[in-house]
């Protein structure tokens, strides 16, 4: 098995891809308006090192639950953070009209080409990083931006690769999709420790690549993804947050039958609350 270790990216995880492609491509006469964007936290510090790396402002639509890491790196970064409640407010039209108010360009998070394809970098290193032809790359999916990217990039060079998106119990909107053809949404009132991938449905333009790209879905629980948190530090010395190690935790617990397969696992990012996975590493 090998692992595609995204918490040692910049920011900490695969976000800063697409969100410095995006932001990079603004035209120099918008730039002093600077950028808006809505986050969990990942996209949110991607965006936000992306914008002080180009020196335009930034503003964050955070989610008022959000890991307090997520949002005091976010403003470290120099973003100003606006929180809201995920299961009460609209994050995208408080963005939009942040956007309005003040000229900002609207950063999406996932259904954006320069997004997916910023993502899809990790793909292309997977491509050239690996020494053999994969038979299984496995990704964690909130939105789709990263395991569309990365499917692009993996099947085009390996066209037998099968290539999961992996996701929380209860937020298998992809996976379900998938099945179905069409989009489909999650139950309001399911919840998960997975706090990066919560998005109540697919992307538009990220379904319409995984449904061509994908092999599948596949889901685990929360039991599975704590394992997996600890297995990833105690045998890899990696921290790996509880949406970052969905790949991990799908091929430690057997959703997909990884023997005798080169399998990738991107374990996708690292910012999780101190105290959480200290809790996590003692079984709690």
């Amino acid at each position: 098995m090998l692992i595609k270790a995204e918490p040692l990216q910049r920011t900490g995880s695969f976000k800063f891809r697409g969100a410095f492609n995006a932001v990079s491509q603004i035209p120099e006469d918008k730039r002093k308006n600077g950028v808006v964007a809505f986050s969990s936290g990942n996209h949110a510090q991607g965006v936000a090192a992306a914008a002080g790396l180009l020196g335009m402002p930034a503003v964050i639509v955070m989610p008022e639950d959000a890991p307090a890491l997520k949002i005091e790196n976010t403003r470290g970064f120099g973003a100003e953070v606006i929180n809201y409640d995920r299961y009460t407010d609209d994050r995208e039209a408080i963005g939009a009209k942040i956007s309005a108010e003040r000229g900002a360009t609207l950063i999406k998070p996932y259904d954006d080409p320069k997004i997916i394809a910023g993502q899809g970098t990790l793909g292309l290193e997977i491509v050239e990083q690996i020494d053999t032809a994969p038979d299984l790359v496995l990704g964690p999916c909130g939105g789709g931006g990263l395991i569309s990217g990365t499917a692009i990039a993996v099947t085009e060079a390996f066209p037998n690769a099968q290539v999961f998106a992996v996701e929380p119990e209860d937020f298998d909107d992809t996976a379900r999709s998938l099945k179905q053809g069409t989009r489909q949404e999650i139950d309001p009132d399911a919840r998960s420790i997975c706090d990066a991938l919560l998005p109540t449905t697919p992307g538009e333009l990220t379904f319409a690549i995984n449904l061509a790209l994908l092999a599948g879905g596949l889901v685990v629980s929360d039991a599975q993804v704590k394992e997996a948190m600890r297995q990833a530090f105690l045998r890899l010395k990696l921290v790996v947050e509880p949406g970052g190690v969905v790949a991990l935790a799908a091929a430690l617990s057997g959703a997909v039958d990884c023997r005798d397969k080169v399998t990738v696992c991107i374990c996708s990012g690292g910012n999780v609350d101190p105290n959480f996975f200290a809790d996590v590493l003692r079984g709690e």
